[in-house]
């Protein structure tokens, strides 16, 4: 019997495992080993440190699923992987033999690219750092002054910062604070509403009109050279002032990815082709962020490109069925290039949002709409809602 290990238990772990799993059934042995016991719903993140949402909300625990599917879990960190040997030691010395291996191990904060940034800034990039900026938020409340949020050069999850500015703004206003803080949003993207995605028609104007009816100022195509107690230091030298500041950085792939020759790029993700599969080995496959991509087009400012949500779920649906195709001794045929997945995405704005839609992740597009309104608020509630369903019994066939 093929062994398939997924290393990972997210977005892009999960639904690999268990697309493997549906495809092949008792014909596969399929095991997940994870750092984290806990699927989590990222999107939510925004919310967490507002209150509106907690841990027990957006997160269920995922052997009880892997379980009901006959897929075994181990909750232990990858350690090394061996693409030669095809084996994989965890952090606890066990070693798993593997025919495939899905590597979803996500992303880790690139932590170092603005000094002071751990110390004196908020981020919502993990469960644990979005409840510690709720911590923040709490103290804010206490004492309350200007706020920044920024997305530094080189981040990709402009989505998320956007949401948290929107969401920042909405909860000024329900504190009474709109009219005695001021609020800035900084970016490494060289035009508003870019994404890191190239943009899309009518998107600065859009979310330029949102910035203005808030009285968010912004400043775009800068880099932060570093983060003092209370001062954000731009790379133009200029200064920011803030009681409360929430920072989205780069991300970076897992460190022990690194040991594995020839694997990773700089940055530790997996060079990989259309099928998924990584560029050196048959059998390695990569999926959501830990996939390397790349980028179509240079800014003054360095910015990366969104991976996470909607493209990982497709990654991850290609890869099982690849896999799948391969232990039935066929060739892998299904496959797309990451800019060719469409762009689907809900930016929640408090109360209001927009509704992001593309027929590619990165142009050349044929079209592409923002659509603001409220509906976006409620789509994106009713959304996480189904995709907890949807995730905690297994049922990654459905959209």
């Amino acid at each position: 019997m093929s062994r398939v290990l997924v290393l990972g238990s997210n977005f892009a772990g999960l639904t690999a495992a268990l697309t493997v799993k549906r495809l092949l059934g008792d014909d596969v042995d399929v095991t997940v080993a994870s750092a984290s016991d806990r699927f989590l719903f990222t999107p939510s993140l925004i919310w967490l440190p507002f209150g509106r949402r907690d841990r027990a909300d957006i997160t269920f625990p995922v052997e009880p699923t892997l379980d009901a599917h006959g897929i075994e879990f181990i909750h232990t960190a990858a350690e090394r992987l061996d693409p030669v040997a095809h084996r994989v030691t965890l952090a606890d010395a066990t070693v798993l033999p593997y025919d495939y291996v899905v590597v979803a191990t996500g992303y880790r904060n690139q932590d170092d690219v603005v000094p002071g940034f751990t110390e004196n800034a908020a981020t919502i990039t993990t469960l644990a750092t979005a409840e510690d900026a709720g911590a923040r938020w709490r103290r804010f409340l206490d004492d309350p002054g200007d706020v920044v949020v920024a997305a530094t050069q080189g981040a990709g999850c402009f989505g998320a910062a956007y949401e948290f500015l929107f969401n920042m703004s909405y909860q000024l206003r329900r504190n009474d604070l709109h009219q005695r803080v001021g609020l800035t949003y900084v970016t490494a993207e060289p035009f508003l509403g870019h994404f890191g995605i190239g943009g899309l028609p009518h998107g600065e104007q859009l979310l330029g009109m949102f910035l203005r009816k808030e009285g968010i100022t912004a400043r775009t195509g800068v880099g932060i050279d570093h983060i003092d107690q209370g001062r954000l230091v731009l790379a133009d030298d200029s200064t920011l002032d803030f009681r409360y500041a929430m920072v989205v950085p780069p991300f970076l792939g897992q460190e022990f990815l690194q040991q594995a020759d020839g694997l990773v790029d700089e940055k530790g993700y997996v060079p990989v082709r259309p099928t998924y599969q990584s560029e050196k080995y048959d059998d390695v496959y990569a999926v959501g962020v830990a996939a390397a991509v790349e980028v179509p087009w240079h800014t003054p400012t360095p910015v990366g490109i969104p991976k996470t949500g909607y493209p990982t779920e497709v990654m991850a649906h290609i890869a099982g069925e690849n896999i799948a195709a391969q232990i039935r001794g066929e060739e892998p045929a299904a496959g797309r290039e990451f800019g060719d997945i469409k762009a689907v995405c809900v930016m929640d704005a408090g109360n209001n949002g927009v509704i992001i839609l593309a027929d590619k992740m990165l142009p050349p597009r044929k079209h592409g709409v923002l659509i603001p309104g409220p509906q976006a608020h409620l789509m994106k509630l009713g959304f996480e809602k189904y995709f907890l369903w949807k995730m905690r019994h297994g049922y990654v066939q459905l959209p």
